[in-house]
Parts: C-alpha cells; structure tokens; sequence
C-alpha cells in the first residue's frame, strides 16, 4: 500500500452552513433495504391491529439511490460506503478510492483535521469495508491487514483518524508480522477484549476488539443488546470532545442474514440496530445539538413480505426461531442421530415439518454447514411465506432516516453521495 498512501488525497471545499450541528452520528443498516424495516415493524408488533410503529418508521425522511461509479447499478458495500463517506461514486470492492485508486478524503479526516473526535462501532470486524471507507484508504477491500495497518499509520495532526474503535477483528490486530494492539496502547489507547471489561473504557483513545473477527449475530449472542451498549460506550467516550465529534455505527450484519436468506437472523440484527437507534436518540434529545443521520448502504437478498402466490406473511413463524441457519446446521451435524436432529430441530425452530420436509433436511446431514444451513432456512422462509429472490444485493433504493439539528436537510429523495455531501458541509463550518 506504499503507493496508495504516497498518492494525493482530493480535498473537499470548505462550504459554509447555517447553525451546523456540533456532532453528528451516522448509522448505516448494512443490507437494510426498504422491506426490512416493514418486516421489522410487523415483527416487533404484539397485540391487536392496528399494528405500532418502530423507531424506523418514526424517523424516516426519505430514500436515497445507492448505484456505484461502474455499469452494474448494483453496488457492494465498498463502494456504497465510499460514497457514504466522501460525497464520491467509486467501484465495487474500492474503499475511499476513485476509479484511478486516487485515495478520497473521507468525512472522518475532514473532522480531525478540524479538530473533532471520531469513532466507529461496528459488529462485523472494525476493518470492515464501511468502517474502512471512513478510515482508510486501499483499492481492495479485501487487504483487511493492510487496512488495520493504516488505522494506526495514518496520521492527521500527528494522530490515527480515529479516537473510538469498537468492534470485532483481533486476528487482524494481533498477527505474526505486526502487533497493532500493542502500538494503539503505546500510543495511549486504552484497550479490552471482552465485554467483562467494557467499563474499564474511561477516556479517548479507546479501541475494543470483542472478538477474533466479528461478534456473534444477534439471535445467538449470550451479550444481550450488543450494538446498543457499544454505542453507548462511544458515545461516553467521545461527549467530551470540546469541538464535537462525528461517529460511525454500523450494524454490519443485517446484511450477512440477508445474504443467506435468513429471515429470523436479519430481524434480530434489525432489533439489534434498533436498539442502538434507540440509544442514539436518546442521545440527542439530551444533547440537541446532535444530527442522527441513519440510511443503509443497499439493500441484500431482494427480500419480499409474502411468497408462493399467497397473500400471506406470518413473522410470528420468525419470533419462534431462536438460533441462525449457520447454528442451526451446526447442531444438527453435530446431533448423533437423525431422532436427536429432528428433536434440536423441533426446539430452535418450534416448526412441525412434514415427512417429507423432515427427510430434505436429513439429506443434508453431514455435509458441509452450507448444505444444511441453506435448507434450513429455505424452510423457515416457506413456513413464514417470506420470499427472497437472489443471495447478493439489489439495486432497491434505501430508506433515509434522521432525527435533531438540520434533520429537515434530508427530506424525500436524494442519492447516497448527497448525504456524505451534506454532513460534510456541516464539519466544514466549524
């Protein structure tokens, strides 16, 4: 990555803006299309009609286009994330690059060049590409070490871009050829790798890598609220910053659900981003001069309430579910029969199958975790009526939300790179 970082960086303009918000924190739905938060809503009501809405619903402003700077329309989360935060389109798998690998400066190193705070909480690992667009700079978004590397080697006004990082991804910052840990904590970053020791956080610089690549997906953590309490733990962190700060959630793995057709794993992960929403809210009525800024980076699985020509849809299915597909084929490959299979089945799913339902998914048995997970949730989907047409993204526009100062700024259409353009016209001002 030597020549990355030796190349330019293309600055912003300074614009100057009315009564910017001091702080600004921007969460990103990964996958979080349009059909997710109405799933979300149905799934979360209990009781009659008519059913309540959801703190989504409630701050919803409008819908952005998510396309990326090539011919596909569909974009990756690179370059969704790119765009989300630098105000510039960029290809497939680019992480704060154009489509000359010339690095773009991000709205994170705008904000330390302006003397704010930065942070990012994420529950994939922190070197993921939407943390990584608002960090660093690579043409891959797959050089995760070369990524985590630049976390720390990248400097403005002599520090790394980030105050915060709270996440998953040690095996990326602990490895043969570079202790990175070990240079954030020489450098005066206070440092856990587990949630027992998350109150031991008391100050910036703080990072916290909570497992060895990302957390556990919401539906089987035993960490209860996990994207929550790590945002507000950044948020602690970060409030005493005298010129503001801006900071990065993601729940990163609406997403993964997403890609493997898992309706009852994307509803957790969407309670799970609730959650946090809630606590940011939270946040900025307490501290009004904060923007809430909350959008996804596209939409995954082209996912649709209702299947198999019924009008239909039963999220009641999804609440008996308590374990992802991934777990669910890992506990039946490791049930010693078929008899303790169907009974593991039986009580992480609470659904009754046919005969002939029950011998599709031994016929998986004892292959790979793909086989059976992949027929699992095929079954929760049929069960459920919830209907996905493709494992990868779509080109479905996402939903904008916002909440508190200049929230009135992202009201009806606009296309992604129209947000980061907006946020950074406000860190411009100060």
């Amino acid at each position: 990555m030597r020549a990355l970082l030796l190349l330019p960086v293309i600055a912003f303009a300074s614009t100057a803006a009315t009564a910017a918000p001091k702080n600004i924190i921007y969460m990103i739905g990964d996958g979080m299309g349009p059909a997710y938060l109405t799933a979300y809503r149905y799934y979360q009501h209990e009781g009659d009609l008519p059913v309540a809405n959801t703190i989504f619903d409630d701050l919803l402003k409008g819908t952005a286009s998510t396309y990326p700077d090539d011919d596909t329309l569909v974009t990756d989360s690179a370059a969704g994330a790119t765009a989300l935060a630098t105000g510039v389109k960029s290809y497939n798998g680019a992480i704060a690059v154009n489509r000359q690998h010339i690095p773009i400066s991000t709205m994170m190193q705008l904000a330390k060049h302006q003397g704010k705070a930065n942070g990012v909480v994420a529950s994939s690992q922190v070197n993921h590409a939407t943390p990584a667009s608002f960090l660093a700079h690579n043409i891959s978004r797959q050089n995760y070490n070369q990524i985590a590397d630049m976390y720390f080697d990248y400097r403005i006004n002599g520090k790394p871009v980030a105050d915060v990082i709270l996440g998953g991804g040690t095996q990326f910052f602990i490895r043969e050829d570079r202790h990175l840990v070990n240079e954030f904590k020489n450098e005066g970053y206070q440092y856990i790798d587990n949630w027992q020791q998350l109150d031991s956080l008391t100050r910036a610089p703080a990072l916290a890598l909570m497992a060895d690549v990302a957390l556990p997906a919401a539906l089987n953590a035993t960490e209860p609220r996990q994207l929550a309490t790590l945002t507000s733990k950044a948020l602690q962190l970060l409030s005493p910053a005298e010129k503001g700060f801006m900071l990065m959630v993601e729940g990163s793995q609406i997403d993964w659900c997403g890609h493997d057709n898992d309706i009852a794993c994307a509803m957790a992960e969407m309670d799970d981003f609730a959650n946090a929403i809630a606590v940011a809210k939270a946040y900025v009525d307490a501290n009004p001069d904060t923007l809430l800024i909350i959008t996804a980076d596209h939409e995954t699985g082209g996912m649709s309430l209702g299947a198999a020509g019924k009008y239909l849809w039963l999220p009641e299915v999804i609440k008996g579910v308590s374990a992802t597909g991934r777990k669910i084929a890992d506990e039946l490959n490791a049930a010693p029969d078929d008899n303790t299979a169907l009974a593991r089945w039986l009580a992480l799913t609470k659904i009754q199958l046919t005969k002939e339902e029950q011998q599709q998914l031994l016929a998986a048995r004892g292959k790979e975790q793909k086989a059976l997970r992949e027929v699992a949730v095929k079954l929760v989907a049929q069960y459920s009526y919830t209907g996905w047409t493709t494992g990868a993204h779509t080109a479905v526009d996402v939903p904008v939300m916002a909440y508190g100062k200049n929230s009135e700024d992202f009201h009806g259409f606009m296309d992604n790179t129209d947000i980061a353009k907006q946020l950074i016209k406000y860190i411009s001002s100060h």
